[in-house]
C-alpha cells in the first residue's frame, strides 16, 4: 500500500512541469492576446492534429493532460485532442525498451499509433468543425473559480496547477489501491480468452487512468500471451491521467463521453482490423 502510494506521488510530481507551463500558456493567451491574435491563433488549429499526434508519441507522462485543459480552454480541437489521446504511448516504450524488444517493432508501434491519432483526428475535426468553439479561456477560469484577473499570470497559473495537481495526486492513490486490491493477475487473465471479449476488455483496460493498464497490455505482449491487434486495443485507447483531467475540467459532460467513446470504438475495432489484417 505505501508503494502505492509513493507510486501515485511520483506519477503526479511528473505532470507537474506540464501543467504549469500549460496554465503560463493559458494565462499569457487571456492577459496579453489582443482580439486579433486570438482570431489567428483560432485559424491555425486546422493543423493541431498533426502537431497534437507527434507531440502525444513524445515518450513523456504529461502532454495528455495538458491537451485536456488547452482543449477545456478551447484553445486546441476535438480532433487534436483525440489524435494526442490516441498516439500517447504512456509506459509502452520504456517497458519495451527494459525487455530489449526489436527497436523495429517498437517504431511500427508507434508509428502505427501516430498515424492513427493524426488521421482520426481530422476525421474528427471534420465531422465537428460547425460545432468547434472560440477560444473562451476567462470561461476556463469561471469554471475554475479562480480570480486571474486580479491575481496576474504567474500567481493564477500557481493555483491552477495546484489545484489540478491535488486532483492528480488523489485520483492516482484512489486508482492505484483498487488495482492493488483487485490485483493486476486478476486484470491480465480477463485479457487471455482469444475472442471479440479480448478487444473490448483490452481497450477498457487501455482506458484505466493509470500507467497499469499499458504496463499490463504491454507485458502480456512481450510474452507472447495476447495478439499485436489486442496490444494496440488498449494502448491507443491508453492516454493515462488525461482522460480524468477532461472530465475534471471541461464542464461540458456529454462532450467529454463522446471523446471517450470515440476512443473506445477506434481502440476496438483498430485491434479487430489489424488482427484480421495480419
Amino acid at each position: 500500500m505505501i508503494e502505492c502510494l509513493l507510486e501515485a506521488l511520483i506519477d503526479t510530481l511528473k505532470v507537474i512541469p506540464f501543467l504549469f507551463l500549460t496554465f503560463i500558456v493559458l494565462e499569457y493567451i487571456e492577459h496579453k492576446f489582443t482580439d486579433k491574435n486570438k482570431k489567428m491563433l483560432s485559424k491555425n488549429k486546422k493543423y493541431g492534429p498533426a502537431i497534437g499526434g507527434v507531440l502525444g508519441a513524445i515518450p513523456q507522462c504529461g502532454f495528455g493532460t495538458v491537451a485536456a485543459n488547452l482543449f477545456s480552454a478551447r484553445v486546441i480541437t476535438m480532433g487534436t485532442l483525440i489524435a494526442v489521446f490516441l498516439s500517447t504511448s504512456d509506459e509502452m516504450l520504456p517497458i519495451m525498451i527494459s525487455e530489449q524488444a526489436n527497436i523495429l517493432l517498437i517504431l511500427k508501434i508507434i508509428g502505427f499509433k501516430l498515424i492513427v491519432g493524426i488521421i482520426i483526428g481530422y476525421i474528427i475535426d471534420l465531422i465537428y468543425r460547425k460545432n468547434q468553439e472560440k477560444a473562451e479561456i476567462h470561461e476556463f477560469c469561471e469554471h475554475e473559480h479562480c480570480d486571474c484577473e486580479h491575481d496576474g499570470i504567474l500567481l493564477s497559473s500557481i493555483k491552477h496547477t495546484i489545484k489540478i495537481g491535488l486532483f492528480i495526486l488523489l485520483a492516482n492513490i484512489i486508482i492505484g489501491l483498487l488495482i492493488f486490491y483487485i490485483g493486476e493477475d486478476k486484470i491480465s487473465s480477463l485479457l487471455l480468452h482469444h475472442n471479440i471479449l479480448t478487444y473490448l476488455l483490452s481497450s477498457l483496460v487501455g482506458l484505466i487512468p493509470n500507467c497499469a493498464g499499458s504496463v499490463i497490455i504491454t507485458e502480456l505482449f512481450l510474452s507472447n500471451m495476447i495478439s499485436v491487434g489486442t496490444l494496440l486495443a488498449g494502448l491507443l485507447t491508453g492516454s493515462g491521467i488525461g482522460i480524468l483531467v477532461l472530465f475534471r475540467v471541461n464542464k461540458n459532460l456529454k462532450e467529454n463521453l463522446t471523446i471517450l467513446g470515440i476512443l473506445y470504438f477506434i481502440g476496438v475495432v483498430i485491434g479487430i482490423l489489424v488482427d484480421f489484417i495480419i
